[in-house]
C-alpha cells in the first residue's frame, strides 16, 4: 500500500500533467487538446492503478456515477 503514497518519477510526471492540463482546460483559453490529453492520462494504466489504490485507502473522493 505504501507504493501509492510514494509514486515514482514517471507517475508523478503523469499526475502533474493532469493538473496542468486540467488548469488549462478550465481556463478562458481552454482547448480541446487539453480534454484529449486528460482523457488519455486518466486512462493510463499507472494512473488507473494509483487512483484505485488511493481510493481503497480512502484518500481520494468517490467518483459520482
Amino acid at each position: 500500500m505504501t507504493k501509492y503514497l510514494e509514486p515514482g518519477p514517471a507517475l508523478l510526471a503523469k499526475l502533474g500533467s493532469i493538473a496542468v492540463h486540467a488548469d488549462e482546460f478550465l481556463s478562458d483559453n481552454g482547448h480541446a487538446f487539453d480534454r484529449t490529453a486528460l482523457q488519455s492520462l486518466l486512462a493510463d494504466p499507472d494512473v488507473v492503478e494509483w487512483t484505485r489504490g488511493m481510493g481503497e485507502m480512502g484518500l481520494l473522493p468517490k467518483k459520482r456515477d
